[in-house]
């Protein structure tokens, strides 16, 4: 059976990297079960009903997630102290993962927003 989009973008990180990627999508999955396996914008990406819900892409020195959304990160953004965000992104490291309930709510605002 060949590999998703996902799954083949994790194949070729190293294992923290890999794990850490991982650890956020079955988060993403336990959320929102229905959610597909894909690419958006470029990057491996989970989408639900057709529409973007949370993209990886992995960087030299940190890790980044894309709820494509500013108001999903503005949802989160004063309880993510210490990590670099940017208008739709939250860097971060395997040795410095984001909390789960944070990453939870992310998620949770995201799924609201396209669900409408």
């Amino acid at each position: 059976m060949p590999l998703t989009a996902v799954e083949e973008y994790f194949a070729g990180l190293d294992t923290a990297s890999r794990n850490a990627f991982q650890h956020v999508r079955a988060i993403a999955l336990r959320i929102v079960p229905d959610a597909q396996d894909g690419r958006s914008y470029g990057m491996a990406a989970l989408r639900f009903e057709d529409k973007p819900l949370i993209g990886f892409r992995a960087a030299k020195d940190h890790l980044s997630i894309f709820p494509f959304s500013s108001e999903a990160v503005d949802a989160v953004r004063d309880r993510l102290t210490g990590f670099d965000l940017s208008k739709g992104t939250i860097r971060f490291s395997p040795d410095r993962p984001l909390p789960d309930d944070v990453l939870s709510d992310l998620i949770r605002h995201r799924l609201d927003e396209i669900a409408g």
